[in-house]
């Protein structure tokens, strides 16, 4: 039996789903940074990717950079 949790097919489903859904951004930090950006993110009850979304947005809000 395979050891993986979804078919081929769900993946691939999944796949076309976020391709058409997210616009994807690779971002890098320096080493040990990961870490502490995700225990505060922890602390506050969130992903990585909510919260380094959040403060993108209102980074842009507060300078200025209209609404998204």
């Amino acid at each position: 039996m395979s050891d993986r949790k979804n078919s081929e097919a769900r993946i691939r489903a999944n796949n076309k789903y976020n391709a058409k859904t997210y616009d994807r951004i690779n971002l890098a930090v320096p080493k040990g940074q990961k870490a502490l950006i995700q225990g505060h993110a922890i602390a506050k009850g969130e992903s990585i990717n909510s919260f380094v979304s959040r403060a993108i947005i209102e980074a842009m809000k507060r300078d200025g950079d209209g609404e998204i």
